[in-house]
């Protein structure tokens, strides 16, 4: 039995692409779009062969406002809105700033407008970790809780706070307008801000992961194409922090645990409707860059090389998250470990090097059809 239908932005992405996996598996029905400009439409196979299930896949940029118009047209059944779709690289964010802010907020009000048409009323956001920025400069936030002030360092944690504030007066104009015009449905407007950390990992199928085009920006991805020789190297941006090694200290969470997150946000939004709440996702463990260096050096069998240098701008001490809020009122925690992420990782590199440009591994596919 379909629970309700959502619509994925992004969906073809890495994250957006595991959550629509999990949305899935929870019977939504899932509507996919996405303009493919870091993702490959390829996902969309894997996602069925791993599921079962085939989500619906339109090619549509999330700025294009009469494209979503037509996508909501299409499937009124649509009730809930996952928003994934932004440009999202911390370094390119600094030298590209009106383009990351024509994007991901400009791309975020053609959503909330499309919504707002079509009568959809329940999102959740995507956001990070980066909207805190330096929570060290505050006594007692190390791990990072909800409460601690938003202060993004990066012109990319700032399209994503300026993103949270939109949503959140959107909705709470929406439940005003409703209380004075008299109607009691106001509380059908609800969001859900989640803020999270490094997702990583791998489908452990090995025919599903993170499939960047051109430079991947995350540790973890980077550190697979130096195991794989598609890199010489990892830069290492800084070992001068006050950490035990001198690296940057991150949550990492895997990207199954990260998807299912999402997939419980939106039920407590379906079940409770609070109105506007913001979630950390996170392991509540913060692993320094040397750790993880070495973590996955010991999944691959030997060590890899690395090479420091300056920090870059914008970058913080310690993002951890504290995920006490999430714990308690999503029932949601991190059930796999940094090592389980590092092996998925690595069994989806080492036999998908083209990622989803080759077809995936026999073996694997075999593997999957026996379990269904």
């Amino acid at each position: 039995m379909v629970v309700g239908s959502v619509l994925v932005t992004g969906g073809t992405g890495y994250i957006g692409s595991f959550t629509a996996l999990a949305l899935l598996e929870a019977d939504y029905k899932v509507v996919i779009v996405d303009n493919l400009y870091n993702s490959s439409e390829e996902v969309i196979n894997r996602i069925e062969l791993i599921s079962g299930k085939r989500p619906e896949f339109y090619k549509v940029d999330v700025t294009d406002e009469a494209a979503l118009d037509k996508v909501f047209s299409k499937h009124p059944d649509i009730d809930n809105v996952i928003h994934f779709a932004a440009l999202k690289a911390v370094g390119e964010s600094g030298e590209i700033p009106l383009e990351y802010y024509r994007v991901n907020v400009g791309g975020s009000i053609a959503l909330l407008r499309s919504m707002s048409k079509h009568n959809v009323t329940n999102i959740v956001f995507s956001s990070s970790a980066t909207v805190y920025g330096d929570a060290t400069r505050f006594p007692n936030m190390i791990p990072i809780p909800e409460h601690c002030p938003i202060g993004p360092t990066n012109t990319y944690g700032r399209t994503k706070s300026t993103v949270e504030g939109m949503i959140t007066d959107h909705v709470e104009a929406e439940r005003n307008n409703a209380k004075k015009a008299g109607k009691t449905d106001g509380g059908k407007y609800n969001a859900a801000l989640l803020r999270y950390f490094n997702p990583s990992g791998a489908h452990p199928s090995g025919i599903m992961g993170e499939n960047p085009l051109g430079v991947p920006y995350n540790l973890l991805p980077l550190l697979a194409q130096v195991a794989i020789g598609k890199r010489e190297r990892l830069l290492v941006f800084g070992d001068d922090y006050k950490s035990k090694d001198g690296t940057a200290i991150r949550d990492y969470i895997h990207v199954l645990d990260l998807a299912r997150g999402h997939e419980v946000a939106l039920k407590y939004l379906r079940e409770n409707q609070p109105g506007v709440k913001a979630w950390n996702l996170g392991s509540g463990r913060g692993s320094t860059v040397f750790e993880m260096i070495k973590a996955f050096s010991h999944v691959v069998g030997r060590d890899l090389p690395y090479e420091v240098a300056p920090r870059r701008q914008g970058d913080v001490l310690d993002l951890t998250a504290n995920p006490a809020l999430a714990n308690e009122e999503l029932k949601w925690k991190t059930e796999l470990t940094l090592e389980d992420a590092c092996a998925d990782l690595w069994k989806w590199t080492e036999n998908n090097p083209e990622g989803y440009g080759q077809a995936p591994p026999k073996e694997f596919v075999e593997a999957l059809k026996k379990k269904a």
